[in-house]
């Protein structure tokens, strides 16, 4: 049974309609009462704190690898389910749409597959299972442009506090996810000595114990002024001597244990803003005023405010207050029905999109391997397409653990942001069942 478009009169879904469905989309819209599925979405999800991810892979061994392992094989396919059952509870004229289709026969595939995944007995089994996860992670790199394309389409369809309700669980759900996944696999990676290049940083997984703020600012800035592919056009500076520079400031010498792969998308989407705002203000000036980081170390948070003079956020028409920038809702963000945005995002859509800062540099590296010369004349929307994600993920990432990403624009003059991350690791994630 599902709900009209108006979300009041309930419709039956028959075998004609199921036909028709398939039809237009997939048979994974063939949505029905599944014993498994509603098994598994009747169990409530384990969430966990950094800290009990960090205590248990400090110490690893052979069983708690293995342990470690069915924890993730069992747990996945719950969180998953969950999920479902919100697809489920769509509107008929959502789940249609474009790209949420496709979400939903991802999922359902995933949770097949974990369901029926066996117990890892051994570290032999463990390699295997590892591998397995890491391929499911691959399938679904475009899972979040094909959701943002999807309930793009249909914000017409849904209010604004649904719609945006329901794109935070199934973000904050796909994170975690990849989270449980992705620090199984480095943990087995470590223990077989296989672990990544880290730069003598201490970390425990994808964890790192004495995460130092100000280098992953400095890093995030160096990136971008070197692949400027991004702010250039066949009119923009041949070098990146005229993009704004990086000061850091407070308590430059904070460290805290944090997601480091989290916490630089975060600050390298906040600075790539703050940087095209701020060129595109004073290009045609003789200096361009630099951005301005600040990092302050409480007693519970770690606090960052990132703070530019490149005009200001684009109210009036558009926008009426920072905060619609993470709306997916037509209603709050004009621009999530622009052709140009559909466009790039069903473009992501077919390329995957993993929302890193190493999926983006290397993007941009490859575009200029390829071709050179059309990397560096090309216009910049036609390169590197804004397709609005940015700033919504980076949201995302930072209340996932429970802290906070505040925008104040001062019109005219700049744009100051607020990020706060609690630095003591005991907030549980912030999946909703």
């Amino acid at each position: 049974m599902f709900k009209s478009g108006n979300g009041h009169l309930p419709i039956v879904c028959g075998i004609k309609t199921i036909r028709r469905a398939i039809q237009q989309q997939s048979s994974a819209l063939l949505f029905y009462q599944n014993r498994q599925l509603e098994l598994y979405a009747s169990k409530e999800a384990k969430r966990l704190t950094l800290r009990q991810l960090v205590y248990f892979g400090r110490h690893m061994n052979e069983e708690r690898l293995i342990t470690s392992a069915n924890y993730v094989r069992t747990e996945l396919p719950i969180r998953i389910a969950h999920r479902l059952r919100d697809l489920q509870a769509l509107p008929y004229v959502v789940v249609t749409q474009e790209g949420v289709a496709k979400v939903y026969e991802l999922y359902w595939s995933a949770f097949e597959k974990l369901r029926n995944y066996p117990k890892v007995t051994s570290l032999a089994e463990n390699d295997r299972f590892c591998q397995f996860v890491g391929t499911l992670l691959n399938e679904h790199a475009p899972v979040i442009p094909n959701l943002s394309l999807g309930l793009s389409l249909s914000s017409p369809h849904l209010p604004p506090d649904k719609l945006d309700s329901f794109m935070r669980r199934m973000l904050i759900s796909r994170i975690s996810r990849r989270v449980l996944a992705e620090h199984h696999i480095a943990l087995s990676d470590t223990f077989s000595g296989r672990g990544r290049e880290t730069n003598g940083e201490p970390h425990v997984g994808i964890i790192f114990t004495g995460l130092n703020v100000k280098r992953s600012v400095e890093r995030c800035s160096r990136l971008l002024k070197e692949s400027p592919l991004w702010i250039m056009s066949s009119s923009g500076p041949s070098d990146s001597s005229q993009l704004p520079d990086v000061e850091v400031n407070g308590h430059s010498s904070t460290t805290f244990a944090y997601i480091r792969e989290h916490l630089e998308y975060i600050i390298f989407e906040l600075l790539k803003n703050s940087m095209l705002a701020t060129y595109s203000k004073h290009q045609n000036e003789s200096s361009t005023p630099s951005i301005q980081v600040t990092i302050v170390a409480g007693e519970h948070d770690v606090g960052i405010r990132i703070s530019d003079q490149g005009s200001g956020l684009p109210f009036h028409d558009r926008l009426s207050k920072a905060s619609d920038l993470f709306s997916f809702s037509h209603v709050r963000n004009a621009t999530r029905l622009e052709d140009s945005r559909l466009g790039a995002l069903r473009t992501a859509s077919e390329n995957g999109l993993r929302a890193t800062v190493d999926e983006q540099v290397g993007n941009w590296h490859k575009a200029h391997a390829q071709d050179p010369i059309a990397a560096e004349t090309t216009s910049s929307e036609l390169l590197h397409p804004r397709i609005g994600i940015g700033l919504p993920m980076s949201n995302i990432y930072a209340t996932y653990f429970g802290g906070t990403l505040d925008l104040v624009s001062l019109d005219g003059w700049g744009t100051d942001v607020y990020l706060r991350l609690p630095k003591l690791g005991t907030n549980l994630e912030g999946i909703e069942v």
